[in-house]
């Protein structure tokens, strides 16, 4: 029912006795409840990704580092494409629905997901960016982003990358002065 990292012998070996492929899919969440929905998420064995931020959090009497959700009420979650494993997902504690056809949920193209998971594992300094469906697709050749691929816009003369989730409609800006950029 789950889909999870195994040996590429393993791998073909499952995928003959199972015809349904593992996908990413977005769901939604009740407000602050993405770190418990991931959490109980892994507990069911279903591999989960919730892009986190730290942020400076200042209150009346103090200040605090927290991580916060980098896209509020999503957990990207992947599954086999299976009522049952859809329904598991949809039973945990915090997960509203869905995100796409009638609250079945429409795959996630797995190269988005790894583009997000790139620039978070990283520690690529971005902002949070408004969603861009179109532009110039472009990728990066050369330093610690290399093969990234996503959208070249300019902000303010500097040039910018801009990673999307269609999906979801969620995107990330990063500075790649001094990048060399391919189109694609």
């Amino acid at each position: 029912m789950s889909c999870t990292q195994s040996h590429p012998n393993e791998l073909l070996l499952s995928h003959q006795q199972n015809t349904n492929e593992c996908a990413w899919f977005a769901v939604q969440t009740r407000p602050r409840h993405e770190k418990k929905v991931t959490s109980e998420l892994q507990e069911k064995g279903v591999e989960s990704f919730l892009p986190l931020i730290t942020a400076t959090h200042q209150w009346s009497d103090r200040r605090r580092i927290v991580e916060t959700p980098l896209f509020p009420q999503y957990v990207f979650v992947r599954i086999e494409q299976s009522t049952n494993a859809r329904i598991s997902v949809l039973r945990t504690n915090g997960v509203t629905n869905f995100v796409g056809t009638r609250g079945v949920g429409t795959p996630i193209p797995t190269d988005q997901i790894e583009r997000v998971k790139t620039v978070i594992v990283r520690e690529i300094g971005f902002t949070t960016h408004a969603f861009l469906n179109v532009g110039s697709q472009v990728r990066i050749r050369g330093g610690a982003l290399d093969g990234l691929q996503g959208i070249l816009t300019a902000v303010n003369g500097d040039q910018t990358l801009v990673v999307s989730v269609d999906l979801i409609q969620r995107s990330l800006a990063i500075r790649i002065k001094g990048y060399q950029v391919d189109p694609v």
